[in-house]
């Protein structure tokens, strides 16, 4: 990468490298273990002129998202994230019978059902086959399709602007910054609302997530450079919420530029609180690949040792950022024995580059074992209660992000 593909400039400088891994969503079935793997470097810069973080654009979309293993549905959080969602933008928007809602990257319906739901007219833009028709088969229209200039000005023309647009965990996914927003603009209405969630920098930083980067995440915001994103598409930013989601996320509230006006205060204390952070000049991104490192050996340590104690020790999760943890940290069967995951499409395929097996949840419970290192470490409130028989055998659940912990009971922690 020599250029910023935002604002162009040469001014790129290393935030850190974590090697080369596979695409985190190319999961092995078991007939391909013999097989090789393809391999990417992952290496996360800064724009010192826009402030845009980003990584090299080595995979396309359409090689990422033809056939996708995420389906939003199985996180029993998510859902009631999306439906509260869709409660609070009927009100703020004001969508009433005649309104029409768009979101792109619908995954399997889990936002737009509530849509449906309310008898709201709503449309999705997905690009994912496989994903798009289990949306369909939910009862929401949904269009398989990635989203461009062209596309947004498509589905005007046959549907009508829409009132609300919603762009949820897919703003980081796009190379093409902005004929993505250009796209969002052709779809919105010249009064409408765009509401974009996508994970904050400056909680990735601060809190070391530094499994979020992968490789279909082309790039990461904060706020001083979303708003310069959405410029780029003829968008201005309104409004900004900061989220629990993926450990941190903004919601970006943005209308097209001619009727946008003043943003609210939040935006001004969002952007104050980045700048304090150091994240608009190079002190705020330093120390980031030490900490990075300093993960990497305490899991190691932590798996080592239980490995000579004789200790076993399977996953919960195979999410895509478990994948960059594990194939960063060298993580093989021989440590982590296998991993659980509550989407059947992954049951029996094997994490890609580290190839350790993926099984059905039941399989914690039959095996018993004395640790489940929890990869989606995002869903954590949800999962230590879903989790919570693994205590009825003395069992303990093991945070890796931000820092190695471990869970000896329902009230009490260690933190190594």
């Amino acid at each position: 990468m020599t250029r910023c593909r935002l604002c162009g400039s040469a001014a790129l400088v290393s935030v850190v490298d974590l090697g080369a891994t596979p695409p985190c969503e190319s999961f092995l079935a078991a007939d391909r273990l013999d097989e090789p793997e393809p391999t990417y470097p992952l290496h996360l810069r800064v724009c010192t002129d826009c402030w845009l973080a980003q990584i090299p654009p080595l995979i396309t979309p359409e090689e990422t998202f033809k056939e996708y293993a995420y389906f939003s549905s199985y996180s029993t959080s998510w859902v009631e994230h999306a439906r509260t969602f869709v409660a609070d933008a009927v009100r703020r928007v004001g969508l009433g019978p005649d309104a029409f809602v768009v979101e792109v990257a619908s995954n399997d319906g889990y936002l737009l059902k509530h849509v449906v739901d309310r008898g709201i007219r709503c449309l999705g833009i997905e690009p994912s086959v496989n994903v798009g028709a289990a949306a369909r088969d939910a009862g929401v229209p949904t269009l398989t399709e990635f989203l461009s200039p062209d596309t947004g000005a498509a589905v005007r023309a046959e549907h009508g602007p829409a009132n609300l647009v919603v762009a949820n965990n897919v703003y980081a996914h796009i190379p093409d910054v902005v004929g993505f927003t250009r796209g969002l603009r052709a779809l919105v209405a010249d009064d409408g609302w765009v509401s974009i969630e996508v994970q904050h920098l400056l909680t990735l930083i601060e809190e070391n997530q530094y499994d979020t980067i992968y490789h279909e995440h082309f790039q990461y915001y904060t706020v001083a450079a979303a708003i310069r994103a959405l410029a780029s598409g003829g968008l201005a930013l309104v409004d900004v919420e900061l989220l629990p989601t993926h450990g941190g996320s903004i919601r970006l509230w943005a209308r097209p530029a001619e009727v946008a006006g003043e943003p609210a205060r939040r935006v001004a204390d969002v952007l104050d609180r980045e700048k304090a952070a150091g994240l608009q000049e190079l002190s705020g991104y330093t120390e980031f690949s030490t900490r990075v490192a300093k993960v990497r050996r305490d899991l190691l340590k932590f798996l080592v040792e239980a490995a000579e104690r004789g200790e076993t020790v399977v996953g919960y999760g195979a999410p895509g950022k478990g994948n960059t943890l594990l194939n960063h940290c060298g993580v093989r069967p021989d440590l982590l024995a296998y991993t659980v995951d509550r989407n059947p499409y992954k049951h029996g395929r094997f994490t890609p580059g580290t190839r350790i097996p993926i099984l059905p949840p039941e399989r914690i419970a039959a095996d018993k074992p004395d640790y489940v290192l929890v990869l989606p470490w995002n869903l954590r409130a949800e999962l230590v209660e879903q989790l919570s028989y693994v205590h009825d055998w003395g069992g303990r659940l093991v945070f890796p992000i931000p820092e190695l912990s471990v869970v000896e009971a329902a009230s009490r922690e260690v933190t190594a």
